[in-house]
């Protein structure tokens, strides 16, 4: 088990603030926030990312997840999505996807975390998790050729949001390059005991995101400790 913080606490700064502020709380390791205002992937060229490795190595700081959640740089939280109807707002994402997975390898880290679809609006189910997983099939090539793995992020109110959706997400994907960031308070929102949702789904599990919810289950981040 490897502890890390995360850059998104951390928006009001630069990557590089982020970073040493993280190794100074006794990190050891740091998640990345993959859009800005930290290291949105068109940003950064190949010599601001040598400039990323001195960083994590001066910090002694490893890497344990790139975060591709959010598109604030081109859009908001959740958009563009994998689902969008609209197939130039769905490549955003694909490419999105694709540049993360590059930053990854770059920066010796194994994973990056996705969002799970995305909002279904007046969508059907099915014509969105079909739109889903054609679009999962154009960035698993190249996990699996750069060895880093796409792991999903079930999220409260998107096409994916607990473990039974999950389940039925992932038994129609034949690659091992896809697998599941574990957020426990977004179980825990969705009406499930954590524990037992990360024991159902445990062979998925690539990263773990903690933070603490409020009993109410409402979806608001919260210090741990606080909920």
């Amino acid at each position: 088990m490897f502890f890390a913080y995360s850059t998104n606490a951390f928006v009001k700064f630069s990557l590089f603030e982020s970073l040493e502020k993280i190794a100074g709380l006794g990190f050891r390791g740091v998640e990345i926030m993959g859009d800005r205002p930290h290291l949105y992937p068109p940003d950064f060229t190949a010599a601001d990312l040598a400039r990323v490795k001195e960083a994590l190595k001066k910090y002694n700081l490893k890497v344990t997840n790139l975060n591709s959640f959010t598109l604030f740089a081109v859009g908001d939280t959740y958009l563009p999505s994998w689902i969008e109807p609209e197939k130039q707002r769905r490549d955003i994402r694909i490419r999105h996807t694709n540049d993360c997975l590059k930053v990854a390898d770059v920066l010796g880290c194994k994973n990056i975390s996705v969002p799970p679809g995305g909002p279904l609006n007046t969508q059907s189910r099915k014509s969105a998790m079909s739109l889903f997983h054609q679009g999962m099939e154009q960035v698993i090539p190249l996990a699996e050729q750069l060895a880093v793995k796409i792991l999903v992020e079930p999220e409260p109110d998107l096409l994916i949001e607990n473990t039974a959706e999950f389940k039925s997400f992932i038994k129609n994907v034949k690659s091992p390059a896809v697998g599941l960031n574990f957020d426990m308070g977004h179980f825990f929102c969705a009406g499930e005991d954590p524990s037992a949702a990360f024991e159902e789904l445990f062979e998925w599990v690539g990263h773990v995101h903690l933070e603490d919810i409020a009993a109410t289950r409402v979806h608001n981040h919260l210090i741990a400790g606080h909920g």
